[in-house]
């Protein structure tokens, strides 16, 4: 198994970056958060999980933190939840919005996601019920919730200018001060968001 890989990004799309490890490409497949957050030319550090699909080829999935990777093996567990469809999952939605669905047992956030029905979604939420952890909906929503003023702010002001409110949520919950000032906030958001 190779279970994480530190290189250089020399390419990145939407859903896959190769890695450039001690002069060997790896190609690996990504969500979008992991898209958002890596740069073409920057090294990057990636939680890996290779997937031998029977009569197919293998594929690495990456996730720049073991959370989302443990995450992800969670939902390929799932029965009829392969790889892609987990990928597509992590794509669409945070871990908290999956863990709130889950919490308060609402398919209707999980049907919105490309490839997935309602008896999936009903399925993952059933799987799921026992292996997330434990968080009630009203604690997870004060999670996803609280932003400073500051970053309320910036977090305005960025989808004003044209961003995903996905994309600068991503951002927000990235940056380094998420005390400092307005502008500040906004400063590091568009070095993230590139």
């Amino acid at each position: 198994m190779i279970g994480r890989l530190t290189g250089r990004v020399i390419e990145r799309e939407p859903s896959q970056l190769v890695v450039d490890v001690a002069g060997v490409g790896y190609e690996v497949e990504i969500p979008m958060p992991v898209y958002d957050a890596v740069l073409e030319g920057e090294a990057v550090t990636l939680f890996t999980h290779l997937a031998v699909v029977r009569d197919g080829p293998q594929a690495l999935y990456g996730f720049t933190s073991r959370a989302d990777r443990d995450l992800f093996r969670l939902l390929i567990r799932v029965n009829n939840v392969g790889p892609k469809l987990a990928v597509g999952v992590l794509s669409a939605i945070t871990p908290d919005e999956l863990s709130i669905s889950v919490a308060e047992d609402d398919t209707s956030r999980i049907t919105r996601i490309s490839g997935v029905g309602k008896k999936t979604a009903e399925r993952l939420l059933m799987e799921l019920r026992d292996k997330l952890p434990k968080v009630s909906p009203l604690e997870a929503r004060v999670e996803l919730q609280q932003l400073s003023d500051h970053q309320a702010d910036a977090e305005a002001a960025l989808i004003g200018l044209g961003f995903k409110p996905q994309e600068v949520s991503r951002a927000l919950a990235q940056i380094d001060n998420p005390d400092d000032e307005v502008e500040a906030v906004i400063r590091q958001c568009l070095k993230l968001l590139g």
